[in-house]
């Protein structure tokens, strides 16, 4: 017999957070997320609170727990789009359609119940968190920015009515297509920056880079975003929960930011050594093992891992992506200990980033999907 609960207590709460890590456990690919972070969802003063609803539900069956489901109405999304929808996240199952179905229509009577007539999802609070169902790449290093989950998904979300609303992609970046390109690259760069008064910003160190640039970055992302699939604006929670989250793992030498003549910023990445490795086989508990773990992979990174990216809509057409690839390749090239950059994440529609891509040694080995379901 199933049973769904809704989560409420201290003990259910854990539950919820250690249902994934028991279900990957031994699973090289599984990267789990940093557990001090992600218990921070169930805390009343949570950054997402002001402007989301959300409900927990466990599933157990014999007494036994088989699954978990997280349901968020963004509230600033719906008023941003017209829309009355709800999203699903975290959603986790062992091989059961049954176990599938009781969860998803306990979200799912959840949100008519709050009103919503649409369900999306994966998807969760804003687009800094995870998207998307992993459908292809089961057998590639995950990375702690993007989903891991089973291959079995995609048959238990797809047979309860859910289709396809985007896709993304995940690429890796080897560098450049030749010498040649490098030299081209260069040569190009050097005329766009010419003819539009840019330059590279700089910085002497991570802390430096985040004084100088945060608030810029911060207005560029929702310039430069606000179109994209399940984007939101960025209130100040959101952008002390992102400046936490990456103040101390970014640093001058993985970034890139281009100013123009009066030091506003027009385009930027954010890279930051892959910590994959430090956490993939832990429960995400923060020990001296994978602290040591974790200093490693900042000082002597295997991949870097490609968070975030932005370009003033003004600069679209201009070419200014160029100078942002020719960055990523330099920092390839002059890092021994870097194979690749991961990209994470891109819509498989958004062309400005996926064109961008086109100058480098790729592969595509992973694809997410995004489903939405009418209520």
């Amino acid at each position: 017999m199933i049973t769904i609960k809704e989560v409420k207590t201290k003990r259910e709460q854990k539950e919820f957070l250690n249902f994934p890590l028991d279900l990957y456990k031994g699973n090289p690919y599984y990267v789990p997320p940093m557990y001090m972070d992600e218990k921070k969802i169930f805390r009343p003063d949570y950054v997402y609170n002001t402007s989301c609803d959300s409900v927990f539900f466990n599933a157990y069956k014999d007494g036994v727990m088989v699954g978990r489901v997280q349901g968020i109405i963004q509230k600033d999304a719906n008023a941003k789009n017209g829309e009355k929808r709800a999203r699903f996240t975290r959603f986790e199952s062992v091989d059961d359609p049954e176990v599938a179905k009781a969860l998803m229509e306990a979200a799912e009577a959840w949100a008519r119940s709050q009103g919503m007539d649409t369900i999306q999802g994966p998807i969760g609070y804003s687009d800094l968190e995870k998207e998307g169902l992993l459908i292809e790449g089961f057998d590639v290093p995950g990375n702690f920015e993007t989903t891991y989950n089973m291959p079995y998904y995609q048959t238990l979300i797809e047979n309860l009515g859910y289709v396809k609303e985007v896709d993304y992609t995940g690429s890796f970046l080897y560098g450049p297509e030749s010498d040649e390109t490098l030299e081209e690259m260069e040569k190009l760069v050097a005329f766009i920056f010419k003819r539009y008064k840019l330059h590279f910003g700089e910085s002497k160190s991570g802390s430096d880079f985040l004084k100088k640039y945060a608030d810029g970055i911060f207005n560029l992302m929702d310039k430069s975003y606000e179109g994209l699939y399940g984007t939101v604006p960025f209130t100040d929670g959101m952008r002390k929960l992102m400046l936490d989250n990456f103040g101390l793992v970014i640093s001058p030498k993985y970034s890139a930011i281009i100013l123009d003549e009066n030091e506003k910023p027009v385009c930027f990445g954010l890279a930051i050594p892959s910590l994959s490795k430090a956490f993939r086989g832990t429960r995400g508990h923060i020990t001296p093992g994978l602290a040591l773990r974790f200093l490693q992979c900042i000082l002597r990174p295997e991949s870097l891992d490609l968070c975030i990216i932005g370009v003033d809509p003004e600069y679209l057409n201009r070419g200014i992506s160029a100078a942002l690839s020719l960055a990523i390749m330099k920092m390839l090239k002059e890092s021994p200990s870097l194979k690749y950059a991961d990209t994470c994440i891109n819509l498989e529609d958004n062309y400005a980033i996926q064109n961008q891509w086109k100058r480098f040694k790729r592969d595509v080995p992973k694809r997410y999907r995004a489903y939405v379901k009418p209520l």
